[in-house]
């Protein structure tokens, strides 16, 4: 069974998700994606690990979110695939 935490949003996470679908950098039908960036920007996480390339793990919207999060006052997020970030055993060495 996955592990979940289910946690309370803040308002901050409403608004810039709504700042996102206002610069359409991604449409309405895709809100909850949206939110999901806007989760991970307004709690100070450093990166997103996504499958989703469609409308989070895509290099024009990774541009679109951060152009978004400077102009509401946050920092940038990396957002990557999961296969950006496996380390293989040569990398283990080297830490």
């Amino acid at each position: 069974m996955p592990f979940v935490v289910r946690m309370p949003i803040e308002e901050r996470a409403y608004d810039l998700q709504r700042a996102y679908l206002e610069s359409h950098v991604v449409g309405p039908k895709w809100e909850i994606d949206a939110l999901h960036v806007a989760v991970a920007t307004v709690d100070g996480c450093r990166a997103i690990v996504s499958w989703n390339f469609k409308h989070i793990v895509n290099f024009r919207r990774i541009l679109l979110y951060n152009e978004v999060n400077r102009k509401q006052g946050y920092d940038p997020i990396a957002i990557h695939s999961p296969l950006e970030v496996v380390f293989d055993e040569q990398d283990e060495e080297e830490f």
